[in-house]
């Protein structure tokens, strides 16, 4: 009996944390879909208030850490539990990374002038968003079921992103290159689409959390990165 009761205050502590987490990734949703928003509709009031919830997203990931520390300190879990556990600790982090980068775009969008955001790359970036919020709620799905196969998924669906990416970049860069008055929206527009390139790769963390936690081992393959835009050249004579 006293054995069964321990058991199930475990189990108790752990939806505890996961609850938290499932907390955490609502409100770093929230950060990611309100930032796109208000570099759309040019909304400032908006923009400031994804900064100023990050602080709420911060003390959430304090409190995961808590928990978790508090967990294996009181129940001293062992093999796939402590595995489990120390998980937590690792979504927290990127899911605080992520809403980092929920912050920076927004900051970015209280700066640049709303006259020079062309429609069709502010567009872009918002479709961008919504695919990687679409992979953190999987990710973090897949890290609750210990669903190896969505997981999977998400960590190919990384590739889009990368690929979306390489295409703002052109585009921007083409924007830049017809008109100099372009160049620091566009520097702006780029830098928040990296930022939104960076989530796919925190979210695959996540992915790959979940398949660890299921399997005891991390994916063999490596990350399908397709990112290209360091290779780049730019034409000097279409630039002059």
């Amino acid at each position: 009996m006293a054995e069964k009761h321990i058991m199930s205050a475990f189990d108790e502590d752990i939806e505890k944390i996961q609850s938290t987490l499932m907390k955490m990734g609502g409100l770093v949703e929230k950060s990611l879909f309100d930032a796109a928003s208000a570099l759309v509709k040019s909304d400032i009031e908006l923009a400031s208030k994804v900064r100023e919830h990050d602080q709420v997203i911060d003390s959430l990931e304090e409190e995961v850490n808590i928990q978790t520390v508090r967990l294996i300190a009181l129940r001293s879990p062992a093999a796939t539990d402590l595995r489990y556990a120390l998980s937590f600790i690792k979504v927290a982090s990127n899911l605080e990374r992520i809403g980092d980068y929920g912050k920076n775009m927004a900051k970015r969008s209280l700066v640049m002038e709303p006259s020079l955001i062309t429609e069709q790359g502010s567009n872009s970036l918002r479709r961008m968003t919504k695919d990687v919020i679409s992979m953190m709620n999987n990710a973090l799905d897949a890290y609750v079921r210990k669903d190896v196969e969505l997981a999977e998924a998400v960590i190919i669906q990384d590739k889009d992103i990368d690929l979306h990416y390489n295409a703002l970049f052109r585009e921007f860069l083409t924007f830049m290159m017809e008109d100099p008055k372009n160049i620091t929206t566009c520097m702006h527009l780029h830098f928040i689409a990296k930022n939104i390139e960076r989530v796919g790769d925190y979210v695959t963390s996540i992915a790959e959390q979940a398949i660890y936690v299921a399997t005891g081992e991390y994916p063999s393959e490596e990350r399908p990165k397709v990112d290209t835009t360091s290779l780049t050249k730019v034409d000097s004579e279409s630039a002059s």
